[in-house]
């Protein structure tokens, strides 16, 4: 095999491709692209976040009733509110088209889990929800019309994990979160 100038023997100069249209090396005015993508962004980013806006309009009447539901002052004997989370953290999310009303209480207490376990099977039962039929073995989930409601444990990873930092005051004992759920106009589950 002999190389040629190039080289590329002949059976390998047939093999390489050739573009079949000149390429254009004109540049791309930088106003040009600048304004388009410009104008782009903030259509997309107006439109999502009026659609984010929009979505959770009108619920300001149920985050009220859900804020307001007494199994989220119900506590065992010796639980006390966090620190921290003294008012009960109440609102509305939107995501694709899905809007969630939530209400979320967070206690200390420095019994066990299962001391609050057992308080809240009764309190639950006396406030007319029963338990999640597709909630895992050992989940502390309850359903009642189009909520859910769900008694969560504290642990350091969770803390860190939404931002609350080192709170041994939580980790101690048994902390735990009081989740209420509610899907609005929409056809989803009720589930967290």
């Amino acid at each position: 095999m002999t190389l040629l100038s190039g080289g590329l023997s002949p059976s390998a100069r047939a093999l390489t491709l050739e573009p079949s249209l000149p390429l254009r090396t004109s540049t791309t005015h930088p106003i040009s692209l600048l304004l388009s993508t410009t104008l782009a962004a903030a259509t997309l980013t107006g439109c999502a976040l009026q659609e984010l806006t929009r979505d959770c309009e009108g619920t300001d009447d149920r985050v009220k009733e859900m804020a307001a539901l007494d199994i989220l002052n119900s506590r065992p004997d010796g639980a006390t509110i966090a620190r921290g989370f003294e008012e009960v953290d109440a609102g509305c999310w939107a995501d694709s088209g899905e809007v969630v009303v939530y209400a979320d209480r967070t206690y200390t207490f420095p019994g066990t889990r299962a001391e609050v376990t057992a308080h809240y099977w009764t309190a639950v039962v006396r406030d007319g929800w029963t338990q999640d039929p597709e909630a895992l073995i050992g989940d502390l989930r309850f359903i009642r019309e189009d909520m859910t409601l769900s008694i969560v444990f504290l642990t350091a990873e969770r803390l860190a994990k939404d931002g609350h930092g080192s709170r041994p005051d939580l980790t101690t004992g048994a902390g735990y979160s009081v989740s209420i759920d509610s899907y609005v106009n929409s056809d989803a589950k009720t589930s967290r």
